[in-house]
């Protein structure tokens, strides 16, 4: 009797620990790899547009090394009236991002890509998810930021931790997406793929 075909290798292009832990969740294997890609938008790209690019270029970017693969970008940028609030980097950054969303809705765009790198075939797809900041003082902003940290996250809110304070309200599909990685639209694009999660 034959054997059914295995499954193609599952490459999460991400060091992030954040989207390893959300991945790991579906139960499926997988590798992690390192795409070093460059983050900033280019001139005149509309913010959803560089979160559905850099999902893909990521992808892309470990491609040649995993030739087989089926391999996994995402990308998240949070964006209020059309202005970009990326991974801060630094406390003072950090501090201006939070004083200027707070009270706001603000959209954390999700790129999603699950890219082929057997035939070359990229699903993208983008996921929102609209979040309302309480009207926080500077007191709880440096309070936040001091006991979290969150300099590699977008807008500084890092929803998964202390983060979650921050905000009183969510609105979107898939809890997963303000994390970075949305299980629900991934699972779709691995069906497209005929890829078995269940």
């Amino acid at each position: 009797m034959l054997k059914p075909p295995s499954p193609p290798q599952l490459v999460l292009a991400s060091t992030s620990p954040f989207r390893r832990e959300l991945l790991a969740r579906l139960g499926v294997p997988f590798e992690v790899a390192n795409p070093a890609v460059d983050e900033r938008a280019l001139p005149g790209e509309t913010p959803e547009n560089t979160a559905l690019r850099l999902s893909e270029a990521k992808a892309r970017a470990v491609a040649a090394e995993y030739p087989g693969a089926l391999i996994i970008g995402s990308d998240q940028v949070a964006c209020l009236d059309k202005q970009i609030f990326g991974k801060p980097g630094s406390h003072e950054k950090a501090v201006h991002q939070l004083q200027a969303l707070r009270g706001r809705r603000v959209n954390f765009f999700t790129g999603l890509c699950l890219f082929n790198a057997k035939t070359g075939e990229a699903h993208v797809r983008g996921v929102p998810t609209l979040v309302t900041f309480r009207d926080l003082s500077d007191a709880q902003i440096e309070n936040y930021l001091s006991r979290e940290q969150p300099y590699n996250c977008a807008g500084s809110a890092k929803s998964e931790g202390l983060g979650i304070a921050l905000i009183a309200r969510m609105e979107g599909d898939d809890p997963n997406a303000l994390v970075g990685l949305p299980l629900i639209a991934l699972c779709d694009l691995f069906a497209l793929e005929g890829f078995a999660v269940l």
